[in-house]
């Protein structure tokens, strides 16, 4: 898939010019879900369920276009419902993954049909839709950016979904990708750096295209800590292992140890020993050793912080990861990205331009102000923070978007992943999930407060 071009915030365009990115967005994004439900997959493999954890791959199909009806369709443009019978049978809350097979799903051939006539309308009705600032759900385009970045939510999902298949690769690696996982001028960076103690500017008053949970911008006053410059690899991860990190109860969290006792589990997920002892992973299909330097990913909640407590740190908690991201200590604000206000795909690992993580050191020129680098893809990143609401939240556009989930149950993860594309991810963005699950593509960093002493190899 082809990394978007160099793009500024939506708040900074005018209402043509908009309209013009996202009809193009719309379209990007429906190649991108046609492509992952397509090609080598014959129809049984869309329609089955290959982890009570994930959906069938033509579940999220239709959904995606039932989802652009109800919002694009029926609430911003005004037209009568298309398939309103359908509703039920692609609510996400009426019907978890595990029940989905069983339901009367459209067929492949169906559900394509049917998105593709929701498009046409939604892209014939564009045109002559106000973007009012006074009405909250179309004011700079909200709603088409809510519906944009929900289908590529629904894609990098998708792609969990093929990671877990097995079978025939139906992905592969795009051409020259080993080309692009270093790119030029990358190099070993220190292990941490210091975060100055001191007030940043924490979430988004002001970003049009920005979740609910993600706002109102405050102020928030930290003390000084460290975090790591560059995720935790796979080399460091296996440090760990074979330090005997999953056979000691002292660095699991109670849970956590519980999960792993009941569990079973040694190592990240997809990962196994070849017939030489040597680690491999299982990806897309493939088995390939283990890259050692690329950040770890599949890991849940539990392994990353049992790491951390083994390598004499923690996890950062949300509002750190977001300062060392965010904060320019120079200018006094936070910007859109670690690196400022606008896109710049040469900057970061997103958009699924790869199928993995790069390698340590590469896109240093994504740095943040602080010298934090990949802070935005490669992998998600586990903080130590619970998903609750910021001071002063109010759900918006519905409240099963945010804040049914909020509460002890969810960890917060930052800073999207290769598979998360950059229309749906800031520095602001907030993903959540239980502290057990690894099908996601999340991996972590490392923090310690300014007054403790490391251990481990930082």
């Amino acid at each position: 898939m082809a990394a978007m071009n160099a793009t500024p915030a939506p708040g900074s365009l005018d209402e043509p010019a908009l309209k013009e990115l996202i009809a193009g967005e719309l379209g990007a994004v429906r190649d991108r879900s046609l492509g992952l439900t397509t090609g080598a997959l014959e129809e049984a493999e869309l329609t089955a369920q290959v982890s009570p954890l994930m959906s069938p791959l033509v579940w999220d199909l239709a959904h995606v276009g039932n989802y652009e009806e109800l919002w694009l369709l029926r609430a911003a443009a005004g037209v009568a419902p298309m398939r309103p019978e359908i509703d039920g049978l692609y609510d996400a809350f009426e019907h978890p993954r595990a029940e989905r097979p069983s339901l009367p799903l459209l067929p492949p051939g169906e559900a394509r049909a049917y998105i593709s006539a929701v498009r046409a309308r939604v892209l014939d009705s564009l045109g002559s839709v106000r973007f009012d600032p006074a009405d909250p759900l179309t004011s700079g385009g909200f709603v088409y950016g809510m519906v944009v970045q929900h289908e590529h939510q629904h894609d990098e999902t998708m792609l969990a979904t093929h990671q877990l298949r097995r079978g025939a690769p139906a992905l592969f690696d795009p051409p020259g990708e080993a080309t692009q996982a270093t790119v030029p001028g990358a190099d070993t960076p220190a292990g941490e750096v210091l975060i100055a103690a001191g007030p940043f500017e924490r979430g988004t008053s002001g970003d049009p295209w920005a979740y609910d949970n993600e706002g109102p911008g405050h102020m928030v006053d930290l003390p000084a800590y460290y975090i790591d410059v560059e995720p935790v690899t796979n080399a460091a991860y296996i440090a760990f292992m074979e330090a005997g990190g999953y056979d000691e109860p002292g660095l699991w969290h109670p849970r956590g140890w519980e999960w792993r006792c009941r569990s079973g589990k040694r190592a990240p997920a997809f990962w196994s020993r070849d017939g030489a002892g040597h680690w491999v992973r299982r990806r897309f299909g493939r088995t390939e050793p283990v890259p050692p330097a690329e950040p770890v990913q599949h890991v849940c909640w539990y392994e990353a912080d049992a790491y951390a407590r083994w390598a004499g740190k923690r996890l950062p908690t949300e509002a750190e990861w977001e300062k060392a991201a965010r904060w320019d200590p120079a200018a006094g604000r936070s910007r859109r990205y670690p690196w400022g206000e606008v896109y710049e795909p040469g900057r970061a690992n997103l958009g699924q331009r790869m199928l993995r993580p790069a390698e340590t050191g590469s896109y240093a020129s994504g740095a943040s102000a602080y010298g934090v680098r990949r802070l935005l893809g490669d992998v998600w990143e586990w903080t130590s923070s619970d998903f609750h609401g910021y001071p002063g939240f109010r759900s918006f556009p519905y409240r099963e978007y945010s804040e049914v989930f909020f509460g002890p149950e969810y960890k917060v993860l930052r800073g999207g992943s290769w598979a998360t594309h950059p229309l749906a991810v800031r520095g602001t963005f907030r993903n959540w999930d239980y502290p057990i699950r690894r099908q996601i593509f999340a991996g972590f960093r490392c923090a310690r407060t300014a007054d403790e002493t490391a251990g481990g190899t930082a």
